[in-house]
């Protein structure tokens, strides 16, 4: 598989194979060292294999918004949550479905289990069953519900990240990077540890585009308030952007995403990453985006330490001449 990245603020991946070769070293440990004195080695207990529990069908509203909803809203706006029950401070990883903003269901891609990472299946209502802009809001009302309440099941806050694929992944960007929607809640941008769209439209939805009025042909790209493209700032968190590969992929939507992330750099963020995936189609990249997506969590929450100084010889002092 081809994978072509383009990385700013880290070190780029020229493959999948070395992301899978990263994926594994934190388990390899390092050969040991001979030596002629001799050394007293205690080994670290091994960690007891990593336990999950599931919650389902947990209503994301609270207060006064749960209070006022109705049949349909208390039957879409639910969540089930995955997570580890013996790896206390996990991350989290907010995972909101495709489907065109009008159909899809939750669920949580397969490769993104047994990983110590928690996963948020998140539901929401769609056209033409709920008005604009119900799916922002339910998409809001979920990243507040998670990072309020996953420290009560051993989760870190502060490592909770926005993610979705498609229709989704066009929500995680409008929600973290529109003020309005989480400002709803209290919250900002910054109170996500990241930002994983993945093949998301980054100019505004084409559904959107209709329901606002538009009867421009499909791929006309508009970028207004309704564009994750128009909130593109450097006061953002770290953001990977990943799509499939633009032969076989959905139109446009890795020529966007590139532009998209140069737009980000250009505007002074600090950590964006763009990853087209060789060979992915806009269905399969649902699961091969998951390594990708493991790793950018990682370096996000335990950061590789930087190299260690190179030691160099001592300039020896000049000489006076005869």
């Amino acid at each position: 598989m081809l994978l072509v990245a383009a990385v700013f603020g880290v070190m780029a991946l020229p493959g999948v194979a070395v992301a899978q070769q990263q994926e594994q070293s934190s388990a390899a440990a390092p050969p040991p060292v001979a030596t002629n004195a001799p050394t007293t080695t205690t080994e670290k207990p091994k960690a007891p294999p990593a336990e999950y529990a599931t919650e389902k069908d947990i209503f994301y509203y609270e207060g006064d918004a749960a209070a006022k909803a109705d049949a349909y809203q208390k039957e879409k706006c639910r969540l089930d949550l995955y997570h580890p029950t013996n790896r206390p401070g996990f991350a989290t990883v907010i995972w909101l479905h495709g489907g065109g903003l009008t159909g899809g269901k939750r669920g949580i891609p397969g490769t993104m289990k047994e990983k110590e990472i928690a996963m948020v299946a998140v539901g929401y209502r769609l056209s033409p069953h709920a008005a604009m802009p119900a799916f922002f809001e339910d998409a809001a009302a979920a990243t507040a519900w998670t990072l309020r309440n996953i420290h009560k099941y051993g989760g870190d806050p502060r490592k909770v990240f926005l993610a979705g694929h498609s229709a989704g992944g066009y929500l995680a960007a409008m929600v973290a990077m529109d003020p309005q929607w989480l400002k709803a809640h209290g919250l900002t941008a910054m109170d996500l540890a990241g930002v994983m769209p993945v093949s998301a439209q980054v100019t505004t939805h084409f559904l959107v585009k209709k329901l606002n009025g538009d009867t421009g042909p499909e791929f006309r790209p508009v970028v207004d308030a309704w564009a994750p493209l128009h909130w593109a700032r450097k006061d953002l968190p770290p953001i990977c952007l990943i799509t499939g590969d633009r032969r076989v992929e959905y139109k446009s939507r890795v020529e966007e995403n590139e532009f998209f992330a140069i737009s980000l750099k250009n505007l002074g963020h600090p950590t964006v990453e763009f990853y087209e995936m060789g060979g992915l189609t806009h269905t399969s990249i649902v699961e091969g985006s998951t390594i990708l997506m493991r790793q950018f969590v990682r370096n996000i929450t335990n950061p590789p330490a930087p190299p260690a100084p190179v030691a160099t010889a001592p300039t020896p002092p000049a000489t006076a001449a005869p």
